[in-house]
């Protein structure tokens, strides 16, 4: 067995037990992808992330469902820049890269806080299919008026996440997810998880709430899913949804965990070639993992 540092890191809040919680493990490049899931599984996390060496950016990572290894994720990055600024090994830099599954990601630095802000530049978004909302309102209990508009497949990097715009927060409120539901439409369809959001915030600091539930091995929902978060950014402005293309958005409310990331969509409705989305993380503990 190896001793690794590693921290367990709330992202997109700034309190302790708010936000999302992530494993950061470092010096991970050894760990075969059994062991990384293995050790996901262990935690009870939706996510966790293997700081491991690159010779493309200032420093990698790799993250991890219970299930299977996910390209690109919002949370575990904020988690991970947390962690390296904890470990003293970003220093005085206003800017860093850090290679991911899906590639090379940009981070930005902000110090004018108590807590530092960390952003990352999403890829540009890839719209898929549209789906009726007849189709995806039964997943969650609800009925097709309560969703606006039409929900779209989209990823900027990572997951296909369908957006799906409710309502208002009463409907959000009262989604459940049929579990069976989802997993019989999922070879028929191009996305892995709807992602359900509200043009309103769950409170007045807020310009959108949302919620992403999950299936088995997962947790049952995911507190605040930044990778997600920049898909609902890139569908808002292009479909006329939201007024300007920088808010702030909520999640995990609903969960007495709540985060917060401010989101800026780059480029005009019909050419969107990127979305930032950024947010503090705390560091709940730290330690030495033994694997």
């Amino acid at each position: 067995m190896t001793a690794r540092q590693t921290y367990w890191v709330d992202a997109f809040t700034d309190r302790p037990m708010g936000g999302n919680p992530c494993a950061v493990m470092f010096g991970a490049d050894d760990l075969d992808e059994a062991t990384r899931l293995a050790f996901t599984r262990e935690t009870r996390l939706s996510e966790c992330s293997f700081v491991v060496a690159s010779d493309k950016a200032d420093f990698g990572a790799r993250y991890y469902l219970a299930s299977r290894e996910i390209k690109m994720a919002g949370h575990p990055t904020i988690a991970t820049c947390v962690a390296l600024d904890r470990a003293g090994l970003i220093g005085a830099r206003e800017a860093f890269t850090l290679e991911v599954g899906a590639g090379v990601v940009q981070i930005e630095v902000d110090r004018r806080g108590v807590l530092p802000a960390f952003t990352m530049t999403q890829y540009a978004p890839v719209f898929g299919n549209s789906h009726a909302p007849e189709a995806i309102a039964p997943l969650f209990g609800l009925a097709p008026d309560d969703v606006v508009g039409m929900p779209q497949t989209v990823s900027t990097g990572g997951p296909n996440f369908c957006v799906t715009v409710l309502r208002d927060l009463d409907a959000l409120e009262r989604a459940r997810l049929d579990i069976p539901a989802l997993e019989s439409v999922r070879p028929e369809v191009d996305f892995w998880e709807p992602f359900l959001c509200v043009t309103r915030g769950f409170t007045s600091a807020g310009d959108t709430a949302a919620r992403l539930m999950l299936t088995p091995p997962e947790p049952a929902e995911d507190p605040f899913t930044g990778s997600a978060t920049g898909c609902m950014a890139a569908y808002l402005w292009r479909h006329g949804m939201i007024r300007a293309p920088r808010f702030t958005a909520e999640q995990g409310h609903l969960m007495e965990r709540p985060g917060s990331a401010r989101v800026e969509v780059l480029g005009p409705p019909d050419a969107i070639d990127g979305v930032k989305v950024g947010g503090t993380g705390v560091v709940l503990f730290e330690g030495t993992a033994h694997l």
